[in-house]
């Protein structure tokens, strides 16, 4: 009978943990806005899932489960401005630069006789590698068990993306929840289009177009053309359908022109310049209004950079994944690596402060660095380089919020908001602060125990967005 007991006891207690109260107190704590004040002993009531009230005089409802916050620090959810979490199985981004390489499509066995000659070459009108028209949305699987990692960290707010080949498909933003149904999980269906500029080596893994990066360049542009087109025979169509051919249905045009935003990789300084020239080339094409974002950014701790991404005033979304020594050189010897190598290895961690000294929008990402240790070394790599705490929170909170449009949702502590939040002990990034617990849409997730991850090696360009 006791150990009956028990069980029910476990099992109603797992299933509180699960659903949760509708009112949540959490009183006596620091509380960290962003937006606004610091609260060095506040209560924050979240109720139904939204911020019910945040100050130093808030009543207590009477129905409200308490958590008493003495000796605990409440921050806004970070948010992941990058990544594929909720996705099994996401591809990673070939390369992250505007440049060369990149894994090709995987290939059937080679038939034992020569394979006859094709009949036409593989063109851009053939859509190769490209998925416009995927919704990150549709993608997601409740089963994927990199949220609970990734929410160990703290995050409660990814913006995800499919990212495989050339034209990825569309991002959405999501809250890591738990639970059977992922629609549960989507705050916003679609926020932007994944662009990669190393999908593969031509159309369907073979030698076809496109095999280096002016015809993917190519490529992409003639897509925006043909999207300019399409809309164009469209509305002419809709204003007068009599004796005119209906256009004929494109889901890769579609994909484009639901995306309100793009996104082009670059890193080094000169694909920098190279993808805000490419970048102001495509919105002047599109046929629908679109914002860009470069994603990278790995050697935006030169002057030059700095000075280009804030003369276009274009967000910049930076890879938490520093470079590291490649496993022949762990040793330190670092005698067949270039000058280049050595110097962005050394100098990339100080991009975040230079970007926020010259003034230019951007927000990190985690870039595969899912293990909650692994995340927070990485944060504290860019502090020690020299961005402030303060300015390493908003990156991960409202900064995103902002660059996403969903700033009057999340990114802070406000009434209204949805109830992101994160408890700690100890100050947020430090090498021994532990996460307490996570809400996510209230919900309140208690995160294990930390164990060090081992760190996955960096590659010369930044992953798939993330959850490599």
């Amino acid at each position: 009978m006791k150990k009956l007991l028990v069980f029910s006891f476990l099992w109603c207690s797992a299933y509180a943990l699960a659903e949760g109260p509708s009112t949540v107190a959490i009183t006596n704590a620091k509380i960290v806005t962003v937006s606004g004040q610091v609260y060095a002993k506040g209560t924050v009531v979240l109720k139904d899932g939204l911020i019910e009230a945040v100050g130093d005089n808030v009543t207590v409802p009477p129905d409200a489960w308490v958590v008493p916050g003495e000796g605990m620090t409440v921050y806004p959810g970070l948010i992941d401005a990058l990544s594929t979490v909720g996705i099994p199985g996401a591809a990673p981004a070939a390369a992250g630069r505007g440049g060369r390489g990149g894994a090709t499509q995987a290939q059937t066995a080679a038939p034992a006789a020569p394979a006859a000659p094709a009949e036409r070459s593989w063109g851009p009108e053939d859509r190769p590698q490209t998925t416009s028209w995927l919704l990150a949305a549709d993608e997601l699987q409740a089963g994927d068990k990199r949220v609970e990692t990734v929410r160990g960290s703290g995050i409660t707010t990814a913006v995800t993306y499919p990212t495989r080949g050339i034209f990825g498909g569309q991002g959405s933003v999501i809250d890591l929840v738990s639970g059977e149904k992922p629609a549960e999980m989507v705050l916003v269906p679609s926020v932007g289009q994944y662009i990669s500029m190393s999908g593969g080596r031509g159309f369907g893994g073979g030698g076809g177009f496109p095999s280096s990066l002016m015809g993917i360049i190519a490529y992409v542009r003639q897509l925006y053309l043909d999207a300019n087109h399409y809309k164009l025979v469209k509305d002419a169509y809709a204003r007068n359908p009599r004796g005119m051919q209906r256009p004929e249905y494109d889901r890769a045009l579609e994909g484009l022109m639901a995306s309100p935003r793009f996104l082009l990789p670059a890193n080094q300084a000169v694909e920098i310049d190279r993808m805000l020239r490419f970048g102001a080339e495509l919105k002047g094409i599109s046929p629908v209004p679109q914002s860009m974002i470069l994603y990278g950014a790995r050697e935006a701790y030169s002057p030059e950079a700095v000075t280009l991404l804030k003369k276009a005033n274009v967000p910049v979304l930076l890879s938490l994944r520093w470079p590291t020594p490649p496993a022949r050189s762990a040793d330190g010897d670092d005698s067949n690596e270039t000058l280049r190598t050595l110097r962005e290895r050394d100098q990339a961690p100080n991009a975040a402060a230079a970007l926020v000294k010259g003034g230019v929008k951007f927000a990190l990402y985690s870039d595969g660095t899912d293990a909650p240790r692994d995340f927070q070394r990485a944060v504290k790599k860019a502090i020690d380089a020299g961005l402030s705490r303060e300015d390493a929170l908003r990156a991960l909170t409202v900064w995103p919020a902002e660059i996403y449009g969903i700033a009057d949702r999340v990114g802070s502590i406000e009434k209204g908001k949805i109830a992101n939040l994160v408890v700690t002990k100890g100050e947020i990034f430090d090498d021994r602060t532990q996460i307490v617990m996570v809400f996510v849409d209230g919900k309140k997730y208690t995160p294990e125990p930390p164990a060090a991850g081992r760190g996955g090696p960096a590659t010369d360009e930044p992953g798939a967005g993330g959850n490599q």
